[in-house]
């Protein structure tokens, strides 16, 4: 494995790999990795010749009482687990990212499927979403780019400025990774205190209720999810939201539309969990 810090060394890479006639696949996290991001690489492999995974904490898609201080930087512990598995590591800077500093940096907004949800309740959180994915698409140039279903609201906002924007890339998205009692994987899990990592699967639970509540013919949608809420309530948490949606658009689900998926949010002492199940309704 490589560790580039430049775009220019990462530019030169990719370019070396091009004429030689190979694809690459591109992975962005913000580091703090576990099994749930080596899937992905995993899913890179199988789809191109080379693997780029960038780790980069990017400050524009945190708000001003978020978690960017204490978020986990482990680029040590990162590289170890990259080393057998990717191509290049690109590591790149603040600086290298936002020359002029991110509070004055171009932005990117997308209109609609970033309004609702998580978007509502993190006012900007999308936008630099949507920026540093823009901006990092542009340094690495992918055939492929890798995400989890896991943030699905942040996969349909990428899926739309891709498009948008006409970036020549394909999004593959990766079915969320889970613990064996269902938690999905998360950087921030590691804030769960070892009662609450105990109580957090109940998140993943009440999901699971929802989704058979709906096979099973239920289409009162906004009582669903007031028992969805108040599952989370009886069980310590926070509910943000919780929320029955059109796959896709996220737009407000109708007894219509065959293809649903629930999506929730919930804070747990002080960290914010976030899940979803599909639901398909075609017989």
């Amino acid at each position: 494995m490589q560790a580039v810090y430049s775009i220019v060394e990462l530019r030169q890479q990719v370019t070396a790999w091009r004429l030689q006639g190979e694809t690459v696949a591109f992975v962005p996290t913000m580091g703090n990795l576990h099994a749930g991001h080596l899937a992905l690489v995993a899913q890179a492999r199988r789809h191109a010749d080379r693997v780029v995974v960038s780790v980069f904490v990017n400050p524009l898609q945190f708000g001003a009482d978020e978690d960017l201080a204490s978020y986990p930087r482990t680029l040590a512990a990162d590289s170890a687990k990259l080393e057998p598995v990717v191509d290049v590591l690109f590591a790149p800077s603040m600086m290298e990212v936002y020359p002029r500093g991110h509070e004055v940096a171009s932005q990117i907004d997308v209109p609609e499927v970033s309004e609702s949800l998580c978007g509502a309740l993190r006012p900007g959180h999308f936008i630099g979403v949507a920026t540093v994915v823009a901006k990092l698409f542009n340094m690495v140039q992918p055939n492929y780019t890798l995400f989890g279903e896991k943030d699905y609201q942040q996969l349909q906002v990428i899926r739309r400025m891709a498009a948008d924007l006409c970036f020549p890339v394909e999004i593959i998205a990766v079915p969320t990774v889970r613990a064996v009692d269902g938690l999905a994987l998360s950087s921030r899990n590691g804030y769960l205190s070892t009662v609450e990592r105990e109580v957090a699967p109940r998140l993943y639970q009440a999901l699971q209720k929802t989704v058979q509540g709906l096979i099973d013919g239920r289409r009162d949608y906004a009582a669903l999810e007031r028992e969805g809420r108040e599952v989370l309530e009886g069980a310590d948490f926070e509910p943000e939201y919780f929320s029955i949606r059109q796959a896709g658009s996220l737009k407000m689900a109708d007894s219509e539309m065959p293809e649903l998926i629930v999506l929730a949010a919930a804070k747990l002492g002080k960290t914010r969990l976030i899940d979803n199940l599909a639901c398909s309704l075609v017989e």
